[in-house]
């Protein structure tokens, strides 16, 4: 695939291009935090930006089977553009049940697991807030007016529901109004016709063309794209990669040449590519970021189109 050269992403893309993929985590800092109410333990991976100035706030949460690892490259790529961002593993759905077997793991996408995620993520909430309040060290820096939630597959779902999508699995008043922006990588169509209907602020939807569904083949990449046609109308973007995969939308560096899933082999030019698109797609998400958490005048702009995109891409907003 031949890429253009990239222009007019002087404050992100230099950033990405040369960012040291493999050594994602060397500034995380892993944690657990314990929801008593529901006896739940949740494992943590915390990643400060540099300096002691306020900084706002993104939540990632992982695919099926995943950990506090997945979307390190995210991570990375957002705390040196100056957010906190914090990687929530979530038991039930995590690296545990992929060990025992891919019957348990398809088990675990389930509506009872959802519920769980979202509740995960509503009492981090909760205790970032109480921290930042009373003024623990790190925590106070927290902007709690910038907080922004992201997921990769069932993360996707999380987010989904949490920025007010309609589940027949999942009760009402389920979306948390404390996010104020959103990313959805590999995200899944709702069901029904209005589904996305309470989904008003801003969501970006990030696929690609060979973005289907590992493990049970019922889902095409056109499929995961049509979310944003369903999305209601203003606030919602799609970014498409040609060439990209399921596993692309991940964020794993460090695991580029195999599926961690295990479910198949990935093609040679999907792993080539993977770099290119990873820093395109951290880029991207990082002027959303700007533009929707920090209101910054300049990432809107370059957001009407951004720069980068290859041949077979897609960029549409509004």
């Amino acid at each position: 695939m031949k890429r253009r050269q990239l222009l007019g992403q002087s404050l992100v893309w230099p950033l990405f291009a040369s960012m040291p993929w493999r050594a994602a985590h060397a500034t995380a800092i892993d944690d657990s935090w314990r929801d008593a109410r529901r006896g739940r333990d949740i494992p943590l991976r915390i990643r400060w930006p540099d300096g002691d100035t306020p900084c706002a706030l993104i939540v990632h949460s992982h695919g099926l089977g995943g950990s506090r690892h997945g979307g390190d490259v995210w991570g990375e790529a957002w705390r040196q553009a100056g957010f906190a961002v914090i990687h929530v593993q979530h038991p039930g759905s995590d690296a545990d049940v992929l060990r025992a077997g891919m019957a348990a793991l398809r088990n675990a996408a389930s509506g009872e697991q959802l519920r769980e995620r979202v509740a995960d993520v509503k009492f981090l909430l909760d205790e970032i807030e109480r921290r930042a309040r009373a003024g623990e060290s790190g925590w106070a820096r927290v902007r709690l007016d910038a907080l922004g939630m992201s997921g990769h597959s069932f993360g996707a779902h999380t987010v989904q529901a949490l920025a007010g999508q309609r589940f027949p699995v999942a009760a009402e008043g389920i979306a948390e109004p404390r996010f104020k922006a959103f990313v959805a990588f590999s995200p899944s169509p709702g069901q029904g016709a209005n589904a996305f209907a309470g989904v008003t602020r801003p969501f970006l939807a990030a696929t690609g063309s060979l973005d289907d569904d590992p493990l049970r083949k019922t889902m095409t990449a056109e499929d995961r794209a049509r979310v944003f046609d369903a999305l209601p109308p203003g606030r919602r973007a799609l970014l498409w990669l040609a060439g990209a995969d399921h596993m692309t939308f991940g964020g794993n560096g460090e695991q580029r040449a195999r599926s961690r899933l295990g479910v198949g082999k990935r093609e040679r030019s999907v792993v080539d590519l993977e770099p290119q698109h990873q820093a395109l797609v951290s880029a991207v998400t990082t002027l959303w970021w700007r533009a929707h958490l920090l209101g910054d005048a300049a990432s809107v702009a370059a957001l009407r189109q951004p720069s980068g995109l290859g041949e077979g891409d897609r960029w549409r907003q509004g």
